[in-house]
């Protein structure tokens, strides 16, 4: 089975200033979160800027991926958008040797109908042994995958293991968790959120901020998931300023600002994304230096090796 409990993070993809991706720095990154506690990496998500991204770096950021992971731990690829017949031949095509699951975005712009949802999905999954992950966040594709739609899928389909859930909509999260069949994955979508989701029954989340503070945030998820509140709790106080601070101009521009902060990498961005103002990286600097000197201690043994 695959084991995606706990704290999966999405991927930067670092350029460099001609705005070709830096695999020197994106080699940087993935040790960088592994090596400070996250359980799963996730690469070609919205954060690693996937729909910039010609066909080309795509296999060789999974590639990369795969290869500086190491079997470390498991790697997924998204796989996700409005039209499913290129989804299916890209899951053909592509690669995939040492992919350990698929996370694929719910098909945006078309506003699909919650059956065109389902049979979207059923055809993704009837044309790939891969695990599949479904991801639901309303405020990017513009249409929501309903709770009901998401367990039929989760009871229909075997490689349908779980869902990447960023909908806000309480009364589905709750749907989700009182319903789901056993085994199947309920992931956060939110970083601000992943504390109280997991106090009703989630498994974790797929994280923004793990990129800059992985030991962090992973701590305080782990402390949540062993039902250690009393400590997990502070830590959300901690964070939840700097994560709204991460997305205030747009993801990745945000995260990418901490990261070249501590030294990671740099914060370029493909456009039509711009990296942040003065003003903003000013706000997140602080807020990364506050955290204190164990978090530099981190990203400058990471750096040594």
């Amino acid at each position: 089975m695959l084991n995606l409990k706990g704290v999966g993070v999405a991927l930067v993809t670092p350029f460099d200033e001609q705005k070709e991706v830096n695999f020197k720095e994106f080699d940087t990154v993935v040790n960088y979160v592994i090596e400070n506690g996250v359980d799963y990496v996730v690469v070609l998500g919205t954060t690693g800027e996937s729909v910039t991204l010609n066909k080309r770096e795509k296999q060789d950021l999974i590639q990369a991926c795969v290869e500086i992971t190491d079997k470390r731990v498991p790697v997924i690829a998204g796989f996700g958008g409005n039209d499913t017949r290129s989804i299916i031949e890209d899951l053909n095509a592509y690669d995939l040797s040492g992919v350990d699951g698929v996370l694929s975005v719910s098909p945006y712009y078309n506003k699909p109908t919650q059956e065109g949802i389902y049979e979207h999905y059923k055809a993704i999954a009837t044309n790939t042994d891969l695990p599949i992950i479904l991801y639901n966040v309303p405020g990017r594709t513009a249409s929501n995958i309903r709770a009901s739609t998401t367990l039929q899928l989760a009871h229909e389909f075997k490689n349908i293991i779980g869902i990447k859930e960023a909908s806000n909509d309480w009364m589905q999260l709750h749907w989700l968790a009182r319903e789901r069949p056993e085994g199947f994955l309920l992931i956060s979508g939110n970083d601000d959120l992943v504390v109280p989701l997991i106090s009703i029954g989630y498994d974790g989340v797929i994280s923004v901020i793990a990129n800059a503070t992985p030991k962090i945030f992973c701590t305080m998820v782990h402390n949540a998931l062993e039902g250690n509140f009393e400590d997990a709790q502070p830590v959300v106080h901690q964070l939840d300023e700097l994560i709204t601070f991460l997305f205030e101009q747009g993801n990745p521009a945000g995260v990418k600002a901490a990261m070249q902060h501590l030294g990671i990498c740099n914060d370029h961005v493909r456009l039509p994304l711009m990296p942040v103002n003065n003003e903003l990286r000013k706000k997140i600097g602080e807020k990364i230096a506050g955290l204190g000197k164990e978090l530099q201690t981190m990203v400058n043994a990471n750096m040594v090796k």
